[in-house]
């Protein structure tokens, strides 16, 4: 079962970019109305897909830097890493159907 961690500017790089997986990191904040919605869709895809790729949370409030080096300007947002490069975006919260429909050729 996959868990989906808190990722802080001070391990963002040894745990999304040097990762050895696809990482997707929800970037989100806890006034956030569609960061909740998202969550437990996000937790979903970790349990379900564990062996192939990794999700992480970044509240951006707590990690300003790592949201502004990344362009993030309207959460939820969603990156996908792979090899230490975003390659893909998600932006808002979307139903898990869609969500996967993205996701599809990551996972």
């Amino acid at each position: 079962m996959g868990t989906v961690k808190n990722v802080t500017t001070q391990d963002f790089a040894s745990e999304v970019l040097q990762s050895d997986k696809p990482v997707i990191v929800d970037f989100w904040a806890e006034w956030c109305g569609p960061c909740r919605q998202v969550a437990p869709i996000l937790q979903e895809i970790a349990n379900e897909h564990a062996d192939k790729l990794t999700v992480v949370k970044l509240n951006i409030d707590e990690n300003p830097d790592i949201a502004r080096d990344y362009g993030i300007l309207q959460i939820p947002t969603m990156n996908v890493y792979k090899g230490g490069e975003v390659v893909k975006q998600i932006i808002g919260a979307k139903p898990k159907a869609m969500l996967l429909r993205e996701l599809d050729g990551v996972i």
